[in-house]
């Protein structure tokens, strides 16, 4: 689950409307419903923390990134924890493979 739709989420069992979550968190209504839609593409840090803070969640959580959240994918946790052991240089090596394949995605129109 992406950004968007744990913001979406998390503001509709709030109760709040897109206004109500903007103001708390010193944004436009816009931006929140650009960033529940998936059209802000680089939302700045410093929302994205304020809304981790308005909602009571981590950074990590609203970003998706958080491998012990309970819809996080088992096999990619799986994964994580396995690379947590790589040394450095495995690390440098999976991070160019992973750039690759997101990159070949996009070009494929899958990304």
């Amino acid at each position: 689950m992406g950004l968007g739709k744990r913001l979406q989420d998390l503001r509709e069992a709030k109760k709040e409307s897109l206004q109500q979550t903007a103001t708390a968190v010193d944004t436009s209504k816009g931006h929140i419903w650009q960033m529940e839609r998936g059209k802000a593409k680089n939302p700045s840090i410093g929302v994205v923390t304020r809304l981790a803070d308005h909602f009571g969640v981590s950074v990590a959580y609203l970003l998706g990134e958080d491998i012990a959240a309970e819809d996080a994918d088992p096999e990619l946790a799986g994964m994580f924890r396995q690379a947590s052991e790589f040394t450095k240089h495995e690390r440098q090596i999976l991070r160019g493979m992973m750039q690759t394949l997101a990159a070949a995605s996009k070009q494929d129109g899958q990304g």
